[in-house]
């Protein structure tokens, strides 16, 4: 069975997909950007201005699921230049904490609305959700 799972305090969709999906005890979040859901405006600075708006994107997301960081197996980062890599790291790092999940990260020739970033992930509910 499918679950939608939505919060007012991540972006709305920009386009027909849900926020993320929960089957079982996984959670698949849709691509989040630097979108500030308050506005619905593109964070405007560097990559780590970015970074920041999209791990708090998807802290909003994993908590309306019953998740968190800690529970996320699998991520996929995509950025428009790599030479960010390392910004991106900064502060990835920072909401991940010390038992990161597997991660792929490509470099891609656009991301919607100009974002410098863009971050998915695949997590686990714990049973108590």
């Amino acid at each position: 069975m499918k679950t939608i799972i939505h919060t007012d305090d991540a972006p709305k969709a920009v386009g027909p997909y849900s926020q993320a999906v929960r089957t079982g005890n996984l959670l698949f979040t849709a691509g989040q950007v630097a979108l500030n859901p308050a506005t619905g405006k593109m964070v405007e600075g560097d990559i780590a201005a970015q970074a920041e708006q999209v791990m708090k994107n998807l802290h909003a997301v994993l908590t309306a699921a019953g998740t968190s960081f800690d529970h996320v197996v699998k991520t996929t980062v995509f950025l428009v230049d790599m030479a960010d890599y390392g910004g991106l790291n900064e502060v990835y790092g920072r909401y991940i904490g010390n038992n990161p999940p597997a991660r792929s990260a490509f470099a891609v020739r656009g991301l919607p609305l100009g974002a410098k970033v863009e971050i998915e992930m695949v997590a686990e509910i714990p049973e108590a959700s």
